[in-house]
C-alpha cells in the first residue's frame, strides 16, 4: 500500500504542544511565498523530533497543501473537517482544525493584502523560486502528491 502524505500528520503526536503546532503552521505561512530557510527547518525538525530532512518534508508538503485548501477556498469548520481522510486520527483533524479556523480571518486578510499589492506594483509578475531534491525525494513527494488527489 502506497503512504500517503496523510500518513505524516500523525508526527505532529511528536510535537510536545499545541504551541509547537501552531507555531509549525505559522512558519509555513509566514514562509509561503519564500519557502523555509535552515533555521526554521532545524527549528520544527527538533520541535517534532526528527533525525533528518527526509522525515519532515512529506510532513511539510502536506500542511502546506492542508493550509492553502482551507485558507483559499476560505473553508469554514465543517469544511476543513472533510478535507481529512478517515486515515487521519480525530484528535489530529481536531487540533489542526481548530488551528486553522484560529488563522483563518488572518490569513485570508493576507491573501487580499497580497493580492491588493500585486495588482498596483508596477511589473507584478511571478517570482521564481528554485530548491534542491534529490530524485528520490522528488519521486516520493510526487508519489504522496498523486496519492493525495486520487483520494479526493
Amino acid at each position: 500500500m502506497e503512504h500517503s502524505l496523510w500518513g505524516n500528520l500523525p508526527l505532529l503526536v511528536r510535537a510536545n504542544s499545541k504551541e509547537s503546532v501552531e507555531f509549525i503552521l505559522q512558519t509555513l505561512w509566514r514562509t509561503r511565498k519564500i519557502g523555509l530557510d535552515s533555521t526554521d527547518r532545524d527549528v520544527i525538525r527538533d520541535m517534532l523530533q526528527l533525525q533528518n530532512d527526509a522525515d519532515l518534508d512529506p510532513l511539510l508538503v502536506c500542511l502546506r497543501m492542508l493550509i492553502r485548501r482551507c485558507v483559499y477556498e476560505n473553508n469554514n469548520k465543517d469544511e476543513i473537517q472533510k478535507l481529512f481522510p478517515e486515515e487521519v486520527l480525530p484528535e489530529i483533524q481536531r487540533l489542526l482544525t481548530l488551528l486553522l479556523q484560529k488563522f483563518h480571518k488572518e490569513w485570508r486578510e493576507d491573501i487580499a493584502k497580497d493580492q491588493l499589492q500585486s495588482n498596483t506594483e508596477p511589473n507584478s509578475g511571478e517570482t521564481d523560486v528554485n530548491f534542491q531534491l534529490s530524485k528520490d525525494r522528488l519521486e516520493t513527494m510526487l508519489k504522496s502528491m498523486y496519492s493525495m488527489s486520487d483520494q479526493q
